[in-house]
């Protein structure tokens, strides 16, 4: 008796739970969407996030075309194509992304090579983080523009100026997440390398590092779509190629098609970036994203 109540209790629990499970897939999929946390189908994800783009596309031709914004202002999406074109055949505008580009990976992977390694020294050694943080958190909030005087000065108005400006935006902003990446490493597995015989340089290598590597990689993700915020300040004086410097152009011939046009290739080279970086981490990192 007593083995046949267990058996009839264990398979109303399963069947409680099978059904859960079955109601659960039973839900329409827009109530699906809106349960904290749910994922989305790659796929609807894919339809979602185009359909935005189109409704986008869609409101800003009705604003354009109807006549509720003047050209002079806005110019509607088919002649920002249409400028596009020319600049890319008329205009080597292929050549000014190529520049920015180079703009923006040389400041960004100079900060990273420097930032990263002190911010590992700052999350690792409190010592360490006593002594810059204060300064480092100071810097942070200072705005790359207000030191392009100074950098003209001292590095002219050539490609080290617009390096420097790139990198000085990212590099505080670098190494503070870093820092606060690797301070966030679980203590247990400190005490736990020590106990096994481990030395300061060897927690720092084998079990600081690889616990925050996939934090680090994030926080490069992030701060490489702030550098594309950067170029454009930095190309804005004293540039003679780049989109920046095309944006300066356009705006003076009150060329709203092909201001517009500079900003959306910024944009698109900052989403294939970010979707690019986003691809490598899964696969360095695989085994987090599982």
């Amino acid at each position: 008796m007593m083995g046949s109540s267990l058996s009839n209790n264990a398979k109303l629990s399963m069947s409680k739970s099978e059904s859960s499970k079955v109601g659960i897939r039973d839900l329409p999929v827009k109530k699906q969407w809106f349960r904290p946390l749910h994922p989305v189908h790659p796929m609807w994800r894919i339809i979602l996030g185009v359909s935005f783009f189109i409704l986008f596309f869609a409101l800003w031709s009705l604003v354009t075309l109807s006549g509720m914004v003047s050209s002079t202002f806005l110019a509607d999406p088919f002649t920002m194509f249409e400028q596009g074109v020319k600049l890319f055949t008329q205009y080597d505008f292929a050549y000014d992304v190529w520049v920015t580009i180079a703009r923006v990976l040389g400041g960004f992977i100079l900060s990273a090579i420097i930032g990263v390694p002190l911010g590992i020294m700052m999350g690792s050694y409190k010592v360490v983080e006593a002594l810059l943080e204060p300064f480092v958190s100071f810097c942070r909030y200072l705005p790359a523009s207000a030191f392009i005087p100074l950098l003209i000065l001292w590095a002219g108005v050539g490609e080290l100026q617009k390096v420097l400006i790139i990198f000085i935006g990212s590099f505080f902003q670098i190494t503070l997440m870093v820092a606060v990446s690797v301070s966030s490493c679980r203590k247990d597995l400190i005490e736990a390398a020590y106990t096994l015989g481990s030395s300061r340089s060897s927690v720092v290598r084998r079990v600081i590092i690889p616990h925050s590597a996939v934090d680090i990689a994030e926080a490069l993700r992030l701060v490489l779509g702030w550098s594309w915020t950067y170029v454009i300040v930095a190309e804005l004086i004293g540039a003679q190629r780049g989109i920046g410097h095309m944006i300066v152009n356009s705006q003076s011939l009150l060329n709203t098609g092909q201001i517009i046009f500079g900003i959306i290739t910024i944009g698109v080279i900052g989403l294939v970036s970010d979707v690019l970086f986003k691809r490598v981490n899964r696969k360095l990192f695989a085994w987090s994203y599982s």
